[in-house]
C-alpha cells in the first residue's frame, strides 16, 4: 500500500480490516497519536498525570464527554473504536488481550485520550537527512522500561518508558536541536549514551517494539515514549482500560507542522 495515503483513507482501510500493521511511515506529514481509554471515574486523575508529565504524555486531544468516540479536532469521520490497527485491552491493570476493533466492548462511561507520538518527529529527522534505524530496517522502534520516575497524580504513578534511536554523535546533536521544536510529540531526548544509567539492563532486549542495529560509532539516544501510560495503567489497576498496541497509532488529520515551535 502507498505510504503517502491520506489519513482519512488510511483510517477507513483500518476500519474495514484492510490494514492491521504498524503505522510508522504512513501518511507522512500528519500527526500520529497514542491512545488511552479509561472509565470516567479515572479520567480526571489521568488528565492530571498527563499534565504533570508532558514529555512522556503530551496530550493532543481527548473526548469532550464520556462515551464519545469521535474527536473532531483530530480528524474527519474519526471513530476511536475502529480506526486503530490494534488495541490492547487491560482488566485490573493486566493485559487481557489484543483486538482490531473495540466496538463490541465500547461503554458509555469511557473517556478517550490521544497523546503525541514520536513518529511525528521521526519525519522531521528524516527530512533533515538523518537515518532513523527502525524506519530503514522496517521494524517497530525499540522501547524500554526505565527507572526514571514520573510525577504521580492520584492513582497514577509509574516509571517512564523510552524509545531509542542510535545515531553518530554529530547527528545526535542535530536530532536534539530538531526535536526541541516538537514538545507536543515528546520533544528533546531525555538521555543519551549508557543505557544502564536509566535502568536499562540489555539494550538488545527491548520490552516493547523490536531491536535495531547499533553500529560501533553510534550512541543510543532515548526519548520519552507514549507507552508510559500503559505502565501507569498497570500500576493504577483500573477495572477496565484500552490502549493502542505499540506501533499501531491513531493517524490524525493534524499536520505535523502545526505542532512545531519555531
Amino acid at each position: 500500500m502507498n505510504q503517502d495515503i491520506s489519513p482519512l483513507e488510511l483510517r477507513r482501510k483500518i476500519r474495514n480490516g484492510e490494514f492491521t500493521s504498524n503505522t510508522s511511515g504512513y501518511s507522512r506529514g500528519f500527526v500520529q497519536g497514542n491512545l488511552c481509554i479509561l472509565p470516567a471515574d479515572y479520567a480526571s486523575e489521568f488528565l492530571q498525570f498527563c499534565q504533570s508529565n508532558p514529555k512522556p504524555c503530551p496530550l493532543i486531544g481527548m473526548a469532550t464527554s464520556p462515551g464519545d468516540y469521535s474527536i473532531p479536532k483530530l480528524g474527519e469521520d474519526l471513530d476511536i473504536r475502529t480506526d486503530i490497527p490494534s488495541y490492547r485491552v487491560f482488566e485490573n491493570g493486566e493485559l487481557s488481550h489484543e483486538v482490531n476493533d473495540i466496538s463490541d466492548i465500547w461503554r458509555d462511561d469511557l473517556v478517550s485520550f490521544v497523546l503525541g507520538c514520536s513518529f511525528s518527529f521521526e519525519e522531521a529527522l528524516i527530512d533533515d537527512g538523518l537515518e532513523i534505524r527502525n524506519v530503514s530496517e522496517g521494524v517497530n522502534v525499540p522501547m524500554y522500561r526505565t527507572d526514571i520516575d514520573c510525577n504521580p497524580a492520584g492513582r497514577f504513578a509509574s516509571k517512564m518508558v523510552v524509545s531509542m534511536r542510535p545515531l553518530i554523535p554529530s547527528d545526535a546533536i542535530r536530532a536534539i536541536q530538531i526535536c526541541t521544536r516538537f514538545p507536543a510529540v515528546h520533544g528533546a531526548p531525555v538521555h543519551f549514551g549508557d543505557p544502564g544509567r536509566i535502568g536499562i539492563r540489555d539494550i538488545n532486549q527491548p520490552e516493547f517494539g523490536d531491536a535495531v542495529t547499533i553500529h560501533s560509532d553510534e550512541v543510543p539516544i532515548f526519548w520519552a515514549c507514549g507507552v508510559t501510560p500503559q505502565v501507569a495503567v498497570e500500576q493504577a489497576r483500573p477495572p477496565f482500560c484500552i490502549t493502542h498496541s505499540p506501533g499501531c497509532m491513531l493517524v490524525s488529520d493534524l499536520p505535523n507542522s502545526h505542532l512545531a515551535v519555531m
